[in-house]
Protein backbone atom coordinates (compact mmCIF):
# COMPACT_ATOMS: atom_id res chain seq x y z
CA UNK A 1 0.00 0.00 0.00
CA UNK A 2 1.40 3.32 -0.94
CA UNK A 3 1.59 6.48 1.39
CA UNK A 4 -1.83 8.14 2.24
CA UNK A 5 -2.48 11.76 1.24
CA UNK A 6 -3.50 13.91 3.94
CA UNK A 7 -6.77 15.52 4.20
CA UNK A 8 -8.81 18.09 6.49
CA UNK A 9 -12.68 18.46 6.38
CA UNK A 10 -14.86 20.40 8.87
CA UNK A 11 -17.79 19.05 10.65
CA UNK A 12 -19.86 20.14 13.60
CA UNK A 13 -17.45 23.40 13.89
CA UNK A 14 -14.56 21.01 14.34
CA UNK A 15 -11.73 20.57 11.71
CA UNK A 16 -10.40 17.31 11.47
CA UNK A 17 -7.80 15.38 9.48
CA UNK A 18 -7.53 12.28 8.13
CA UNK A 19 -5.33 9.91 5.54
CA UNK A 20 -6.40 8.14 2.68
CA UNK A 21 -5.35 5.21 0.50
CA UNK A 22 -6.56 3.86 -2.75
CA UNK A 23 -9.54 5.68 -4.36
CA UNK A 24 -13.30 4.94 -3.81
CA UNK A 25 -15.07 2.60 -6.15
CA UNK A 26 -18.33 2.81 -7.12
CA UNK A 27 -20.33 -0.02 -5.15
CA UNK A 28 -17.21 -1.19 -3.50
CA UNK A 29 -16.05 -1.17 0.19
CA UNK A 30 -14.01 1.65 2.03
CA UNK A 31 -12.64 0.58 5.29
CA UNK A 32 -13.48 3.12 7.99
CA UNK A 33 -10.71 3.27 10.84
CA UNK A 34 -11.06 4.55 14.05
CA UNK A 35 -8.54 4.87 16.80
CA UNK A 36 -8.32 4.60 20.63
CA UNK A 37 -7.98 7.77 23.49
CA UNK A 38 -4.86 9.36 22.89
CA UNK A 39 -4.22 7.55 19.55
CA UNK A 40 -4.24 8.93 15.94
CA UNK A 41 -4.98 7.55 12.38
CA UNK A 42 -1.69 6.90 11.85
CA UNK A 43 -1.37 4.08 13.98
CA UNK A 44 -3.07 1.73 12.05
CA UNK A 45 -0.20 1.59 9.24
CA UNK A 46 0.97 -1.63 9.93
CA UNK A 47 -2.51 -2.98 9.69
CA UNK A 48 -3.35 -0.87 6.35
CA UNK A 49 -0.43 -2.75 5.22
CA UNK A 50 -1.92 -5.95 5.21
CA UNK A 51 -4.93 -4.37 3.08
CA UNK A 52 -6.14 -3.18 -0.21
CA UNK A 53 -8.89 -1.23 -1.67
CA UNK A 54 -10.16 2.54 -0.82
CA UNK A 55 -8.91 2.96 2.65
CA UNK A 56 -9.53 6.44 5.27
CA UNK A 57 -8.40 6.61 8.56
CA UNK A 58 -9.23 9.81 10.57
CA UNK A 59 -7.74 11.82 13.42
CA UNK A 60 -11.30 12.10 16.10
CA UNK A 61 -11.11 15.65 17.44
CA UNK A 62 -8.45 16.48 19.98
CA UNK A 63 -6.34 14.30 18.72
CA UNK A 64 -3.59 13.79 15.97
CA UNK A 65 -4.05 17.09 13.14
CA UNK A 66 -7.27 17.18 14.29
CA UNK A 67 -8.55 20.69 16.12
CA UNK A 68 -8.37 20.41 19.82
CA UNK A 69 -11.94 21.67 19.95
CA UNK A 70 -14.32 20.40 22.99
CA UNK A 71 -16.15 18.67 24.00
CA UNK A 72 -13.91 15.84 24.59
CA UNK A 73 -16.42 12.83 25.03
CA UNK A 74 -17.54 9.52 23.44
CA UNK A 75 -21.26 10.75 22.34
CA UNK A 76 -19.25 13.72 20.47
CA UNK A 77 -17.00 11.81 18.84
CA UNK A 78 -19.70 9.37 17.69
CA UNK A 79 -21.49 11.85 16.35
CA UNK A 80 -18.38 13.37 14.79
CA UNK A 81 -17.80 10.08 12.84
CA UNK A 82 -21.48 10.00 11.83
CA UNK A 83 -21.00 13.78 10.36
CA UNK A 84 -18.00 12.62 8.93
CA UNK A 85 -19.41 9.64 6.79
CA UNK A 86 -21.54 11.63 5.73
CA UNK A 87 -19.84 14.78 4.69
CA UNK A 88 -17.44 12.20 2.19
CA UNK A 89 -21.06 9.98 1.31
CA UNK A 90 -18.45 6.88 2.86
CA UNK A 91 -20.64 3.74 1.35
CA UNK A 92 -20.04 -0.44 1.90
CA UNK A 93 -18.18 0.30 4.43
CA UNK A 94 -16.06 -1.86 6.57
CA UNK A 95 -15.79 -0.07 9.82
CA UNK A 96 -12.73 -0.93 12.44
CA UNK A 97 -12.44 0.66 15.52
CA UNK A 98 -10.39 0.37 18.38
CA UNK A 99 -11.38 0.92 22.67
CA UNK A 100 -13.15 4.38 22.21
CA UNK A 101 -13.00 3.88 18.06
CA UNK A 102 -14.89 0.77 18.36
CA UNK A 103 -17.91 2.30 20.59
CA UNK A 104 -18.13 4.96 17.94
CA UNK A 105 -18.09 3.13 15.59
CA UNK A 106 -21.02 1.29 16.78
CA UNK A 107 -23.37 4.42 16.99
CA UNK A 108 -22.71 5.48 13.56
CA UNK A 109 -23.69 2.05 12.12
CA UNK A 110 -26.52 2.48 14.60
CA UNK A 111 -27.32 5.95 12.58
CA UNK A 112 -26.78 5.13 9.34
CA UNK A 113 -27.08 1.72 8.81
CA UNK A 114 -27.50 2.29 4.83
CA UNK A 115 -23.76 3.05 4.85
CA UNK A 116 -22.14 -0.20 6.48
CA UNK A 117 -21.51 -3.83 5.55
CA UNK A 118 -20.03 -4.89 8.62
CA UNK A 119 -17.62 -4.15 12.11
CA UNK A 120 -14.76 -5.20 13.37
CA UNK A 121 -15.14 -3.99 16.55
CA UNK A 122 -11.50 -4.05 18.68
CA UNK A 123 -11.96 -4.20 22.31
CA UNK A 124 -14.45 -1.92 22.01
CA UNK A 125 -14.99 -1.13 25.83
CA UNK A 126 -18.59 -1.19 25.73
CA UNK A 127 -19.58 -2.74 29.24
CA UNK A 128 -22.14 -4.61 30.99
CA UNK A 129 -25.78 -2.99 32.25
CA UNK A 130 -24.58 -3.50 35.85
CA UNK A 131 -20.98 -2.00 34.75
CA UNK A 132 -22.99 1.12 33.52
CA UNK A 133 -24.53 1.81 36.53
CA UNK A 134 -21.28 2.11 38.38
CA UNK A 135 -19.48 3.93 35.79
CA UNK A 136 -17.63 6.11 38.03
CA UNK A 137 -15.52 2.96 38.92
CA UNK A 138 -14.15 3.89 35.67
CA UNK A 139 -13.34 7.40 36.03
CA UNK A 140 -9.98 6.91 37.78
CA UNK A 141 -9.62 10.70 39.29
CA UNK A 142 -12.27 13.56 41.36
CA UNK A 143 -10.89 15.93 38.08
CA UNK A 144 -9.02 15.88 35.02
CA UNK A 145 -5.95 17.81 36.88
CA UNK A 146 -6.02 14.92 39.32
CA UNK A 147 -6.35 12.12 36.62
CA UNK A 148 -3.45 10.03 36.11
CA UNK A 149 -3.30 10.58 31.71
CA UNK A 150 -2.92 14.92 32.62
CA UNK A 151 0.56 14.20 34.14
CA UNK A 152 1.73 12.32 31.02
CA UNK A 153 5.30 13.70 30.05
CA UNK A 154 4.58 16.30 27.02
CA UNK A 155 7.80 17.24 25.98
CA UNK A 156 9.99 15.50 23.39
CA UNK A 157 13.08 16.14 21.30
CA UNK A 158 12.08 13.89 18.79
CA UNK A 159 10.37 10.92 17.75
CA UNK A 160 13.44 8.63 18.36
CA UNK A 161 13.70 10.12 21.95
CA UNK A 162 9.75 8.73 22.67
CA UNK A 163 10.34 5.63 21.14
CA UNK A 164 13.16 5.02 23.01
CA UNK A 165 12.08 5.89 26.46
CA UNK A 166 8.60 3.86 26.02
CA UNK A 167 9.98 0.57 24.35
CA UNK A 168 10.59 -1.35 27.28
CA UNK A 169 7.62 0.34 29.61
CA UNK A 170 4.29 -1.38 30.05
CA UNK A 171 2.18 -1.45 27.80
CA UNK A 172 4.07 -0.40 24.82
CA UNK A 173 6.82 -3.06 25.76
CA UNK A 174 4.43 -5.80 23.63
CA UNK A 175 3.29 -3.48 21.01
CA UNK A 176 5.52 -4.51 17.62
CA UNK A 177 8.12 -2.31 17.19
CA UNK A 178 7.09 -0.77 14.14
CA UNK A 179 3.96 -0.13 15.31
CA UNK A 180 5.47 1.76 18.56
CA UNK A 181 7.40 3.89 15.84
CA UNK A 182 4.31 4.72 14.08
CA UNK A 183 2.66 5.96 17.07
CA UNK A 184 5.68 8.21 18.61
CA UNK A 185 6.43 9.54 14.68
CA UNK A 186 3.06 10.63 14.08
CA UNK A 187 1.85 11.21 18.03
CA UNK A 188 3.91 14.47 18.13
CA UNK A 189 3.54 17.77 17.03
CA UNK A 190 6.23 20.74 16.56
CA UNK A 191 6.02 22.81 20.06
CA UNK A 192 4.26 26.34 19.90
CA UNK A 193 7.04 27.53 22.06
CA UNK A 194 10.54 26.53 22.37
CA UNK A 195 12.36 23.74 20.90
CA UNK A 196 10.94 20.11 20.47
CA UNK A 197 7.94 18.33 20.25
CA UNK A 198 4.54 18.27 21.99
CA UNK A 199 1.75 14.97 22.13
CA UNK A 200 -0.45 15.73 19.78
CA UNK A 201 -3.09 13.88 22.26
CA UNK A 202 -2.58 16.95 24.81
CA UNK A 203 -2.44 15.17 28.76
CA UNK A 204 -5.09 17.65 29.21
CA UNK A 205 -7.37 16.35 26.41
CA UNK A 206 -6.91 13.04 27.26
CA UNK A 207 -7.50 13.34 31.18
CA UNK A 208 -10.90 15.22 29.94
CA UNK A 209 -11.66 12.00 27.88
CA UNK A 210 -11.58 9.59 30.64
CA UNK A 211 -12.83 11.81 32.86
CA UNK A 212 -15.85 10.52 30.95
CA UNK A 213 -15.52 7.49 31.55
CA UNK A 214 -16.97 5.01 29.37
CA UNK A 215 -19.72 7.04 27.64
CA UNK A 216 -23.67 6.23 27.65
CA UNK A 217 -24.73 2.91 27.63
CA UNK A 218 -24.54 1.62 23.83
CA UNK A 219 -26.25 -1.71 23.93
CA UNK A 220 -29.63 -0.95 22.96
CA UNK A 221 -27.99 0.49 19.79
CA UNK A 222 -25.75 -2.89 19.32
CA UNK A 223 -29.65 -4.43 18.43
CA UNK A 224 -29.87 -2.09 15.95
CA UNK A 225 -26.65 -2.65 13.89
CA UNK A 226 -27.67 -5.71 12.17
CA UNK A 227 -24.69 -6.03 9.67
CA UNK A 228 -22.20 -8.43 10.78
CA UNK A 229 -20.17 -7.60 13.67
CA UNK A 230 -16.86 -8.82 15.19
CA UNK A 231 -15.67 -8.40 18.60
CA UNK A 232 -12.45 -8.88 18.97
CA UNK A 233 -11.17 -9.21 22.82
CA UNK A 234 -8.09 -9.95 24.93
CA UNK A 235 -7.79 -11.61 27.75
CA UNK A 236 -10.70 -11.59 30.38
CA UNK A 237 -10.32 -9.51 33.45
CA UNK A 238 -10.42 -11.29 37.11
CA UNK A 239 -12.35 -9.60 39.56
CA UNK A 240 -11.48 -6.20 41.46
CA UNK A 241 -7.74 -6.93 40.46
CA UNK A 242 -7.74 -4.74 37.43
CA UNK A 243 -7.71 -0.55 38.05
CA UNK A 244 -9.73 1.16 35.74
CA UNK A 245 -6.50 2.42 33.78
CA UNK A 246 -5.27 -1.17 33.71
CA UNK A 247 -5.09 -2.18 30.22
CA UNK A 248 -3.27 -5.69 30.34
CA UNK A 249 -6.77 -6.84 30.12
CA UNK A 250 -9.90 -6.52 28.46
CA UNK A 251 -12.99 -3.98 29.87
CA UNK A 252 -14.89 -5.22 26.87
CA UNK A 253 -18.07 -7.30 28.13
CA UNK A 254 -17.76 -11.21 27.15
CA UNK A 255 -21.17 -11.38 26.04
CA UNK A 256 -21.23 -8.38 24.27
CA UNK A 257 -21.15 -10.01 20.19
CA UNK A 258 -24.40 -11.79 21.70
CA UNK A 259 -26.23 -8.18 21.37
CA UNK A 260 -25.47 -8.19 17.72
CA UNK A 261 -28.07 -9.73 15.48
CA UNK A 262 -25.49 -10.91 13.74
CA UNK A 263 -22.23 -11.05 16.10
CA UNK A 264 -19.09 -13.01 16.75
CA UNK A 265 -17.26 -13.33 19.57
CA UNK A 266 -13.30 -13.59 19.16
CA UNK A 267 -11.42 -13.90 22.71
CA UNK A 268 -7.83 -13.79 22.30
CA UNK A 269 -6.41 -14.24 25.74
CA UNK A 270 -2.47 -14.31 24.49
CA UNK A 271 -3.44 -10.62 23.99
CA UNK A 272 -4.04 -7.19 26.25
CA UNK A 273 -6.26 -4.52 25.49
CA UNK A 274 -3.76 -3.14 22.71
CA UNK A 275 -4.30 -6.55 20.47
CA UNK A 276 -4.44 -4.24 17.47
CA UNK A 277 -0.72 -3.31 18.60
CA UNK A 278 0.61 -6.45 19.51
CA UNK A 279 -0.82 -8.44 16.50
CA UNK A 280 -1.71 -6.14 13.26
CA UNK A 281 -1.48 -9.03 10.90
CA UNK A 282 -4.05 -10.74 12.78
CA UNK A 283 -6.68 -7.86 13.07
CA UNK A 284 -5.80 -7.00 9.60
CA UNK A 285 -7.17 -10.54 8.50
CA UNK A 286 -10.60 -10.03 10.12
CA UNK A 287 -10.92 -6.58 9.09
CA UNK A 288 -9.80 -7.71 5.35
CA UNK A 289 -12.61 -10.36 6.34
CA UNK A 290 -10.60 -13.63 6.28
Amino acid sequence: MSEPRERRISVNDVSLCYFEWGQPVPDAATTLLVHATGFHGRLWDQIVAHLAGHIVAIDMRGHGRSDKTPPFNWDSFGGDLVAFVDALDLQHIIGAGHSMGGHCMVQAAAERPQRFSRLVLIDPVILSPDAYQHRANYVGAATAQEHPTAKRRNQWRDANEMFEHFKARTPFASWQPQVLRDYCGWGILPAVEGDGYVLACPPWVEASIYMGAVGRDILALCEAVTVPVTVMRGRMREGQRHGPMDFSASPTWPELAQHFPQGTDVYLPEHSHFLAMEAPDLVARYVAGG
